[in-house]
């Protein structure tokens, strides 16, 4: 009995310490840091030369959009850099490139995955600063202002921006995804302002070039270990909430599911490359922010999820009432609601309170397919397009 109590405890403790206790610990260490420190204000130096490196799989639909949207930012057209590289495209994305002057096009035509792409592109690169951004988003348009105001501190290895999920009328319930970017969001301010933010998106992020190490071409989450890389190597990643990204959410559930699945096999992936960073006694701030926010929720977290309803169903059956039917009645309830998210999502209809369990647990769900994906070694780099919805960005 003692034995199911404190498995029970541990489940608890992990799920609740890695998606609240963890938020809740941040907010008390950063309002400590900031009565006991002095705010620097740096010198404004000038506006340095950048290159931006967007990497275009098949996008005929949106490039053009895109590249409209390239050439609006706020930023010294004298002193931004544009490449797109479009290896492996098979539809008429590169030829839409082509005639736009200011756009730097790179294309082969062999598919060898955007790592490999990224580590083309980078050979071309000649500025102090560049950013990395998906060709499936659009830019506000001081967001490459915004991102390189942070380097005016030499500790700054690279600045993340943020993701903005839009969503339309009609996205269904894979437009939760927008709820969870949301959460993430208030999470990497804290975590930057404690220290540094532990992995940057894909969709916008810049670091400086000098620090770029290429990256293994079977890597699948590219924009986790170049950023992951960086603080390892003594820098800092800044957070620029005012330079962000902004997409659609996938097209449908099983579009997002494919998405999610993938991410959670280069998480398992990124958690054995960088396995230097579990050393909390080398790296101790870095490592207790990578170790609660990311590899908590790819490891224990998931797996506590049947640990603690398991172990409450036997206590309860063993006669441990009180307290513990509750927790039961309550874990139950979760499920249930899960399992109606899960009917109403293929059908796409919206009904809120059934929106966060179900994400909840589908998120998890995909975290084991990822690991048995990944150690099977069926997860491959190459690009795999997932389809976005189209309502929220027409």
């Amino acid at each position: 009995m003692k034995a199911l109590i404190l498995l029970f405890f541990c489940s608890f403790f992990v799920l609740f310490y890695n998606y609240v206790g963890y938020g809740l610990l941040l907010y008390i260490l950063v309002r400590c840091k900031r009565a006991f420190s002095r705010k620097q204000t740096l010198p404004a130096s000038p506006m340095p030369e950048v290159t931006l490196v967007i990497a275009a799989y098949n996008e005929e639909d949106f490039i053009a959009r895109k590249i409209q949207n390239t050439l609006e930012l706020d930023y010294p057209e004298d002193k931004l850099k544009v490449i797109m590289i479009t290896d492996g495209s098979t539809d008429r994305t590169p030829d839409i490139i082509r005639p736009y002057k200011r756009v730097q096009l790179m294309h082969q035509p062999e598919r060898n995955g955007k790592t490999a792409a990224l580590n083309r592109a980078m050979q071309e690169v000649d500025t102090p600063i560049v950013v990395f951004c998906d060709a499936n988003t659009l830019l506000n348009k001081a967001a490459i202002l915004h991102l390189v105001k942070h380097y005016e501190d030499p500790t700054i290895g690279g600045v993340a921006g943020e993701k903005k999920v839009l969503q339309g009328e009609n996205d269904g319930a894979a437009g939760m995804e927008g709820v969870y970017w949301k959460y993430e969001s208030t999470l990497k301010k804290l975590d930057a302002a404690l220290y540094t933010v532990v992995g940057a998106a894909g969709e916008l992020f810049s670091i400086r070039t000098a620090l770029y190490q290429p990256v293994e071409q079977d890597v699948i989450l590219d924009d986790f270990i170049i950023s992951l890389r960086i603080a390892q190597a003594g820098y800092r990643i800044a957070y620029a909430p005012d330079a962000y990204a902004m997409e659609a959410p996938s097209f449908s559930i099983a579009e997002e599911h494919k998405r999610k699945v993938r991410i959670s096999a280069g998480g398992f992936q990124s958690i054995i490359k960088l396995a230097p960073l579990l050393n909390i006694f080398k790296y101790p701030l870095l490592s207790f922010q990578y170790i609660s926010h990311r590899v908590l929720r790819w490891t224990l977290s998931p797996l506590s999820l049947p640990v603690m309803l398991i172990t409450n169903a036997l206590l309860v059956w063993n006669g441990m009432g009180g307290w513990y039917l509750l927790m039961l009645v309550a874990q139950v309830a979760f499920y249930l609601l899960a399992i109606g998210g899960y009917f109403l999502a293929t059908r796409s209809i919206k009904i809120k309170i059934f929106y966060i369990p179900f994400y909840f647990l589908f998120m998890n769900v995909a975290i084991y397919e990822g690991f048995f994906r990944y150690i099977r070694k069926r997860q491959s780099a190459v690009w795999e397009k997932a389809a976005r919805s189209t309502a929220a960005v027409s």
